[in-house]
C-alpha cells in the first residue's frame, strides 16, 4: 500500500472558493437540493447519479442545441449507451459561438516554425470557418462525409476541422511526420473525399518536403475527389485546390444541426493487431465532456491556454475544450528542443499563458537537460500547468516546483485517445501530491481491478470505468457488428470498460497511473499498436519475425526493446539494424524507433499463434517468471528462455550502474 506522497502546492482558500469546480458544485447544491462534505461526496453522487450529473453539466454550461433531448440516458449499459436522444446541436457552434468570444479578442494565437507567430481574432477565426464550409459544400461535401487532412497543430488545421464539423461533415487528422503507410492505414479505412494537406513544414531549423509523401497517400485514396494544398516549399499541383481559394469568398457562418450521436471525428488508437482503431465520437458527447473538462482545469474566457501538442495526438483535439470556454489558445508548431530546451518557455513567457500543458516526456527532457525556466522568463502570468501521455515521476514534480514555480497549481491527467478525455487528473480546490493526480474525474466511474474483477484501494490494479460515458466512442467505423469495439474494452470485465492502465485508486480519492497494463506502445504520450511496427519490420526480406515491448512504468525510464528473428543466412549486424530503423521511421514515424534491437531465435506463441507480448512485458518490468506466463498454454515453451536470459542481464546492469 502505497504511502501518502508529500504536499507540494495548496489552493489558498479564495482561489479553491473562486474556482470554476467550486462555483460549479455550488450551483449543484442549489439546483439540485444536495449537499456535498467534500470532492469524494460529489464524485460519488456524479457517478451514482448520472441522469443528473450530466443533466447539471448540460444545464450549467448551457450547452448550445436546437432541439432538446427527451431523456438524458435512455439506455445505461456498455456498449450502447444512448444519451440524451432527440438533442439535435453542432459542436463547431459551441466553440464559435457564446460569450467571451468578442470579435477583437484572440482566440488563437500560433508560434510556428515554418510561418512565424500569426494571430487570429474571434471575427476572422468565424469568417474563415464559414468561407471554408461554404466551399466544402460547393465541392460536394456533406452531413457524413469525411474530409482528412495531413497538417501540423496551426490555425489552419483548427479552421478546417470547424468547417468540416459546421456541415455535418466527419473529420480526422494525421500528422506531417508520420509515415505514408501509418497514414494510409487510418486513412484508407474512412474513405475519405477531401484530403487538405501542407506539402512541407521546417522543423528544428530544417525544411521538410512531404510532396514524394503526399503523392502516394493521394494515389492510394481512390475516394478522394478533391485535395487542397497548403503550398511552403513549391506550387500547388495541377488539379489541386489553394488553401488561399477556400478562405477567399465571404460567406454567411451556419451550422448544420445533428443528432447528439452525429459523428463528429476520426481519431486513432491503435490495438495489438490489424489496422488502427479509427475511433468515431460524437458531436453531442465530445461537448459536454469536453465542458466537464474544463471545471478540472479551471479553464475560462480569461485563460490564455496551451497545451504543447502534435496534430496527430488527441490533446489537439481537447485544446479546443479551453476554446469553447472562450479563452485564448496559444498553438506551439516547431522542435521543442531548438534552438535549445529554452524555446517553448520563451513562447510560455512571451505570450502570457495562464495555462501550459505537455507530455510528461517533455518534462523529464526539461528536468535532464538542466534549464531552469523560471530563473531566467517572466512566468508570472502562468497559474495552472498540465501533463499527460505518460506518467509524470515524483522528480518531473519536483523539478516542476523547483525550476519552473514554486507557486502553480500542477495538474496531470490521464484517460486516452479512446474517451477524448481524462479518467483522472485535477482539481483546484484540492492539494497536490507528488507524483499523484489530484482526483477521478466527475462523472467518470474510475475503478483499480484485480484479476478477479475485485476492486482496490492502496494497491494497483487494472483501470477501469464502470459507467457509461457520453464521449466513449459511438463504434469503430467500419466494425459492423461491433465486435472489434466490444474486443477492444469489454471482454475482461463483462459490462465494464478496461482502459488499459495500471492504476492505483488512493485512500484519500487521488490516483497513481502506473504505465500501460497491455501491449500498446507508448512513446512520449503517442500511442501506436504493435501490429503497425511489425509491418514494417517484417516486411524487410531481412526479417522472418519479430516482437516489440514497451516497458514505460512510473519511476523508470521508459524503454522500448525490438526482438527479431533474422531471416535465414542473414547475419545480425549494424546494417540490419540500421534497415530496421530506417524502415521504421519512413512507414510508420522516428518516434518509435526502438531503443535496442536484440537477436532471438524465434517469438514467444500461444497454441492459436497469438505473440506473447504482455507475458514478456510482465517478465521484463519484473514479474515472476512462473506466474507471468503458462507455458503449457504455448505452442513453443522454450521460446521464452531467451527472454529470461533477457531480463536477467538487464537486471545485472541495472544493479551495477
Amino acid at each position: 500500500m502505497t504511502e501518502a506522497n508529500p504536499i507540494l502546492w495548496q489552493p489558498t482558500a479564495e482561489r479553491a472558493a473562486a474556482s470554476t469546480m467550486a462555483t460549479f458544485l455550488r450551483w449543484v447544491e442549489e439546483a439540485n437540493g444536495v449537499t456535498f462534505a467534500d470532492y469524494n461526496e460529489a464524485w460519488e453522487w456524479s457517478v451514482s447519479d448520472l441522469e443528473g450529473f450530466w443533466q447539471a453539466i448540460w444545464d450549467y454550461f448551457q450547452i448550445p442545441h436546437s432541439k432538446p433531448h427527451s431523456t438524458v440516458l435512455a439506455d445505461r449499459k456498455m456498449p450502447g449507451a444512448v444519451w440524451f436522444p432527440g438533442a439535435e446541436l453542432n459542436y463547431a457552434q459551441s466553440i464559435l459561438e457564446g460569450p467571451g468570444k468578442e470579435d477583437a479578442k484572440p482566440a488563437l494565437i500560433v508560434q510556428s516554425e515554418t510561418f512565424g507567430r500569426t494571430e487570429l481574432g474571434w471575427a476572422d477565426l468565424r469568417a474563415r470557418v464559414a468561407s471554408v464550409a461554404a466551399k466544402l459544400k460547393a465541392l460536394g461535401i456533406g452531413q457524413g462525409d469525411r474530409v482528412v487532412a495531413v497538417l501540423p497543430n496551426t490555425e489552419t488545421a483548427v479552421i478546417a476541422m470547424l468547417a468540416t464539423a459546421s456541415i455535418g461533415a466527419v473529420w480526422s487528422i494525421c500528422a506531417p511526420d508520420m509515415g505514408h503507410v501509418a497514414i494510409l492505414d487510418r486513412f484508407q479505412q474512412i474513405e475519405p473525399k477531401v484530403l487538405i494537406v501542407q506539402d512541407g513544414y521546417v522543423h528544428a531549423g530544417k525544411t521538410v518536403d512531404k510532396r514524394p509523401v503526399l503523392d502516394t497517400i493521394i494515389k492510394d485514396l481512390p475516394t478522394l475527389t478533391h485535395t487542397v494544398w497548403l503550398p511552403v516549399v513549391g506550387a500547388v499541383p495541377d488539379g489541386g485546390t489553394p488553401w488561399a481559394d477556400m478562405i477567399a469568398e465571404p460567406a454567411d457562418l451556419t451550422f448544420t444541426q445533428v443528432p447528439f450521436d452525429q459523428p463528429l471525428w476520426i481519431v486513432y488508437s491503435s490495438g495489438t493487431t490489424g489496422n488502427p482503431k479509427p475511433i468515431v465520437h460524437g458531436h453531442g458527447g465530445i461537448m459536454v465532456e469536453m465542458a466537464k473538462q474544463s471545471l478540472h482545469q479551471d479553464v475560462t474566457a480569461r485563460d490564455r491556454f496551451s497545451w504543447l501538442t502534435s496534430s496527430g495526438w488527441i490533446m489537439w483535439n481537447s485544446q479546443l475544450a479551453a476554446l469553447a470556454q472562450g479563452a485564448t489558445v496559444a498553438m506551439f508548431d516547431g522542435a521543442p528542443n531548438f534552438p535549445d530546451m529554452n524555446v517553448v518557455w520563451d513562447f510560455v513567457a512571451r505570450e502570457k499563458l495562464t495555462y501550459f500543458g505537455a507530455g510528461a516526456a517533455y518534462y523529464e527532457g526539461c528536468l535532464k537537460s538542466g534549464i531552469a525556466p523560471g530563473e531566467t522568463k517572466d512566468l508570472s502570468n502562468l497559474r495552472s500547468m498540465g501533463a499527460t501521455g505518460s506518467p509524470l515521476s515524483a522528480d518531473g514534480y519536483a523539478w516542476i516546483y523547483s525550476k519552473v514555480k514554486p507557486d502553480i497549481w500542477l495538474a496531470p491527467i490521464s484517460g486516452g485517445t479512446d474517451l477524448a478525455g481524462a479518467f483522472v487528473g485535477g482539481n483546484p480546490m484540492l492539494p497536490v501530491r507528488a507524483g499523484e493526480m489530484q482526483c477521478r474525474f466527475l462523472g467518470n466511474a474510475v475503478r483499480a481491478y484485480d484479476d478477479q474483477g475485485n476492486p482496490l484501494i492502496g494497491e494497483v490494479g487494472e483501470l477501469v470505468c464502470t459507467e457509461p460515458l457520453p464521449s466513449m466512442p459511438l463504434y469503430f467505423w467500419g466494425d459492423t457488428d461491433g465486435t472489434r469495439f466490444f474486443e477492444s474494452y469489454f471482454d475482461t470485465y463483462p459490462g465494464i470498460w478496461r482502459h488499459g492502465d495500471w492504476i492505483e485508486i488512493t485512500a484519500e480519492g487521488g490516483a497513481i497511473i502506473y504505465g500501460r497494463s497491455d501491449a500498446t506502445i507508448n512513446r512520449k504520450g503517442l500511442r501506436l499498436g504493435s501490429s503497425e511496427i511489425y509491418r514494417a519490420v517484417e516486411g524487410l526480406e531481412e526479417v522472418r519475425d519479430s516482437l516489440v515491448v514497451d516497458l514505460e512504468f512510473l519511476g523508470r525510464e521508459s524503454f522500448m526493446p525490438l526482438f527479431v528473428v533474422p531471416a535465414e543466412g542473414v547475419a545480425f549486424d549494424d546494417a540490419l539494424k540500421d534497415k530496421i530503423n530506417m524502415a521504421i521511421r519512413e512507414t510508420v514515424s522516428a518516434r518509435f524507433i526502438p531503443n535496442e534491437i536484440v537477436q532471438i531465435a524465434e517469438v514467444p506463441r500461444t497454441l492459436s499463434g497469438k505473440k506473447l507480448e504482455v507475458p514478456v512485458k510482465k517478465l521484463l518490468l519484473g514479474g515472476d517468471p512462473a506466474k507471468v506466463v503458462n507455458r503449457d498454454s504455448m505452442a513453443n515453451p522454450n521460446a521464452f528462455d531467451a527472454f529470461l536470459d533477457y531480463a536477467a542481464a538487464r537486471n545485472h546492469a541495472a544493479d551495477k550502474d
